[in-house]
C-alpha cells in the first residue's frame, strides 16, 4: 500500500496519476492509505459521502435501491476513477449506496480537505469534471445495455469489467451479485453464465470466476462496453491508464 511519503509516480490511481507532478506533490500528504474490506459499505442510499476515495486496486460497486428493497447495479469504480462524485459536484448526499465488490486498497481524503484541494488546483478540477463525465457515459451506457440487450451479451459486458478491474482471470463472483448486477433473476444468471462456459469463454463454481477466453468475451459483448472504454480514453487519456498500471 502507498505511504504519503512515496515518490507522486507510485501512485496507482489513474486519476491521480493524470495530474501534474505539482499538483500530486501537493495533494499527496492529504491523502490516507486505506484497506477497502470484501461487502463493505462506504456509503449507504441517501446518505452522507464523508470522503472521497480513490481506489488503487479493487473494485466498488454503486447500488440504486429500489421502494421494495430490490438493489440494481448502476455503476462501478476501480482504479480509473474514484468513489465520491457528488464531493466533486459540490454536493455531500448519495442517492446511490457504494459497496466493495472486489477488495483492495484505496486512498481516501476528507471532505473539507477535498474541497480546499479542488479550490487550490485548476488541474485536479479539470481530471475529476471529466471523469464526471466519463462516469455519466458509464452510467448511461448500463441504462441502455439493461434495457435492449440479451442477458449473455450484458454478462460478458460486466465480466470485461471486472476484469479489468480484478488484476487476474479469477476473482470472486456469486449468482447473486450477477443477479443484482444485470437486473434479472437467478435463473437466467445461471442460464447465462451456462452459455459462455460451454463456449468456453469463462469457468465458474463455488462463488469463484475465471475468464478464459478474454478475446472470445470481448467478441461476445455488445458495444456498450467498447464504446464506455472509448470515451473515458477520450476524456482522460491513455496515458493516464498507463501510468495506472
Amino acid at each position: 500500500m502507498a505511504n504519503s511519503d512515496h515518490h507522486p509516480s507510485a501512485v496507482r490511481n489513474g486519476l491521480l496519476a493524470a495530474l501534474p507532478p505539482e499538483d500530486l506533490a501537493r495533494l499527496r500528504p492529504r491523502l490516507q492509505p486505506v484497506e477497502l474490506p470484501f461487502d463493505q459499505t462506504l456509503f449507504p442510499a441517501d446518505g452522507e459521502v464523508e470522503a472521497v476515495l480513490f481506489p488503487e486496486s479493487g473494485m466498488v460497486s454503486l447500488l440504486a435501491t429500489l421502494e421494495g428493497g430490490e438493489q440494481v447495479e448502476v455503476g462501478v469504480v476501480g482504479r480509473e476513477g474514484l468513489v465520491g462524485l457528488p464531493l466533486v459536484l459540490g454536493d455531500d448526499r448519495s442517492l446511490v449506496e457504494g459497496r466493495v465488490q472486489q477488495e483492495g486498497t484505496a486512498l481516501r481524503i476528507g471532505a473539507a480537505a477535498f474541497r480546499a484541494a479542488m479550490e487550490e488546483s485548476a488541474a485536479l478540477r479539470l481530471v475529476l469534471n471529466r471523469y464526471a463525465l466519463a462516469f455519466q457515459a458509464q452510467v448511461t451506457l448500463t441504462a441502455a445495455c439493461n434495457a435492449r440487450h440479451a442477458i449473455e451479451q450484458r454478462l460478458c459486458r460486466w465480466l470485461l469489467i471486472a476484469h479489468d478491474r480484478a488484476g487476474a482471470d479469477e476473482f470472486p463472483m456469486t449468482h447473486e451479485f450477477i443477479s443484482m448486477m444485470l437486473g434479472v433473476r437467478r435463473p437466467g444468471v445461471s442460464l447465462a453464465a451456462g452459455v459462455l462456459q460451454k463456449a468456453g469463454l469463462i469457468r465458474y463454481a463455488r462463488g469463484r470466476m475465471v475468464v478464459t477466453d478474454r478475446h472470445g468475451l470481448e467478441a461476445a459483448s455488445c458495444e456498450c462496453y467498447h464504446v464506455a472504454r472509448r470515451e473515458h480514453a477520450r476524456l482522460l487519456g491513455d496515458g493516464a491508464r498507463r501510468k495506472a498500471d
